[in-house]
């Protein structure tokens, strides 16, 4: 959730994020190849957990945008994004020869 843009705005944004997060822990690059999987089971989970929620009377208050034709659109769309994502090379640090 935290790496977007383009390709390369992602590794920047990876190398960054990986050099604060070694401060306190080391990170396997093999989990890497995880994050775009992650990202889209997190899009799931997140219309999943509205969705089965949506009978009560605070949600479609505080979800509008839920049960509106645009949103459900942009969700495609965010689909179809990802799902060229997985189909990319997965992001690494390590040079690409």
């Amino acid at each position: 959730m935290l790496l977007n843009g383009d390709r390369q705005d992602k590794l920047m944004q990876l190398d960054v994020l990986l050099e604060g997060y070694q401060e306190f822990s080391d990170l396997p690059s093999s989990q890497l190849k995880l994050i775009e999987p992650l990202r889209g089971l997190r899009m799931v989970h997140y219309m999943a957990w509205l969705a089965k929620r949506w009978h009560d009377p605070a949600f479609p208050l505080a979800f509008p945008w839920f049960n509106d034709a645009k949103y459900w659109e942009g969700q495609v769309l965010g689909f179809k994004e990802q799902i060229a994502a997985l189909n990319e090379k997965p992001l690494s640090l390590q040079p690409q020869w």
